[in-house]
């Protein structure tokens, strides 16, 4: 936990940002998995963790905008608790450490909303994301569950948007401890590609280095063979020398920091020439994007960027053909790189994005595309110092989505359809990397992973 004035100064700063009412954040509750007393592992609420701290479940927390008042409410632990959890602090002792005065069992949190809402005082609420959540919170305000969320406050949200995408020191030394750890966790990963292990047990060593060095991982592990798949949770497959190994995974610490890398390695630690010559264009990709952040840039144009050399890198490897810049204004690069470049990175892996994607990632300036591939860009506005950022360019031959298009000769002028056939057993490469944006560019966060074709063989070797 951070010293108790980092919490009062950033209730102080939300403060600043609205004006009179109460602000209301719920704790998350614990979640059985099989049946009651079987409850996944505690993961708080990342809101309430930014503002309070505190990292228990069943918790509430009211920022009063009229008194100048902070409250947490909760209730202590009794002597069945104590058998099976042992002497628990006490929600004074705990508020104390954050810097809150006033505490009150749950039961006062209904009295706090009911006099609120007699009152006709405005309540600030973000919109909530869990099931328990969503009820807890319907039957406080009264308001139908499926009209939560169309009556979130909107000046909380760009507030809290606000606060949060700009981090301060001490969170990104906590974000790049986490990148620390998933240097362990990735150059693990990478010895052991060898052809006749099974996926599950690369995933498993490395969810336990997590485990063993700091927390959970930050995301279900991403490891495949099948990295075309971009989102591959399945680890059943044996790998075999030929294929291209993604391992997109990282780690969150006690403070809900987290890390979030990719690395692609050949299996058996030798890239053929075939897997080589994509490698080095999602690689290029990689650099140049992240030699291009910077306060004031849009994030759509350095996506626009990498869109582009892509494009360059595929055209000089016959797999396209046509001019590259056009090509990607056109789209045609996103036949094989069908995602957005990155998003923001922070107490959440995918930072804010409960918030909203359009509020945390556009504005009146930068607009969301609708095209095919550019409208999966979570983050599309100008970067500012102190926003941390995914770089992640990747390349796919996704059978399925190569089929739809030839069938459509779309954009033929620019793909060479005979071609890309022969890569349909490639599977996928992506490469990410964690970056900071500073004062005049940016900086990549935590120990170097190996990323070139050189630094990986040399150590698969």
């Amino acid at each position: 936990m951070f010293p108790k004035s980092v919490y009062s100064d950033r209730r102080k700063k939300l403060r600043n940002e609205l004006s009179g009412g109460l602000v209301f954040f719920l704790g998350n509750q614990e979640v059985p998995f099989n049946y009651p007393a079987n409850t996944y592992s505690f993961r708080q609420d990342s809101n309430f963790s930014y503002f309070f701290g505190l990292d228990h479940p069943d918790l509430a927390a009211i920022i009063d905008l009229d008194e100048g008042k902070d409250y947490i409410y909760g209730n202590d632990v009794d002597i069945e608790d104590i058998i099976w959890m042992g002497v628990q602090p006490t929600i004074k002792d705990q508020a104390a450490r954050v810097g809150v005065e006033h505490t009150a069992p749950l039961t006062g949190l209904n009295e706090m909303i009911k006099t609120a809402r007699e009152k006709g005082r405005k309540i600030h609420y973000v919109p909530p994301y869990r099931g328990e959540t969503i009820i807890w919170l319907s039957d406080l305000l009264g308001i139908h569950h499926l009209e939560l969320k169309a009556n979130a406050s909107v000046p909380l949200i760009k507030a809290v948007i606000k606060l949060r995408m700009k981090k301060d020191l001490i969170e990104v030394a906590e974000i790049e401890k986490m990148v620390d750890v998933a240097w362990k966790m990735h150059t693990t990963g990478m010895k052991m590609a060898k052809p006749g292990v099974v996926e599950r047990e690369i995933a498993g060593t490395i969810e336990g280095i997590a485990l063993a060095n700091a927390g959970p991982v930050s995301f279900p592990v991403i490891l495949s063979i099948n990295g075309q798949t971009l989102h591959n949770h399945y680890h059943g497959n044996t790998l075999v020398e030929g294929r291209m190994l993604v391992i997109d995974a990282g780690c969150e610490n006690d403070l809900h920091y987290s890390s979030d890398i990719t690395r692609t390695v050949p299996v058996g630690g030798k890239f053929n020439a075939r897997q080589k010559g994509i490698y080095e264009v999602v690689l290029n990709a990689n650099l140049t994007a992240a030699k291009a952040v910077k306060p004031g840039v849009p994030f759509k144009e350095i996506h626009m960027l990498a869109a582009t050399e892509i494009a360059k890198g595929l055209t000089s490897l016959g797999i396209m053909k046509g001019d590259p810049a056009e090509a990607a204004q056109k789209g045609a690069h996103t036949l094989f790189f069908p995602h957005g470049l990155g998003h923001p990175l922070g107490l959440d892996v995918h930072d804010l994005e409960g918030m909203g994607e359009n509020l945390i990632g556009y504005d009146e300036e930068v607009q969301r595309s609708k095209e095919f591939g550019l409208a999966f860009l979570r983050f599309g506005r100008k970067l500012q110092e102190g926003f941390v950022m995914t770089i992640e360019p990747g390349i796919y031959f996704i059978p399925e989505l190569i089929d739809i298009w030839k069938a459509e000769n779309k954009l033929a002028e620019y793909i060479n359809y005979d071609v890309v056939e022969t890569y349909k057993d490639f599977g996928g490469i992506r490469i990410e990397d964690d970056v900071l944006v500073t004062a005049d560019g940016y900086r990549v966060l935590g120990k170097p992973i190996p990323k070139t074709v050189a630094e990986i063989e040399a150590l698969m070797g």
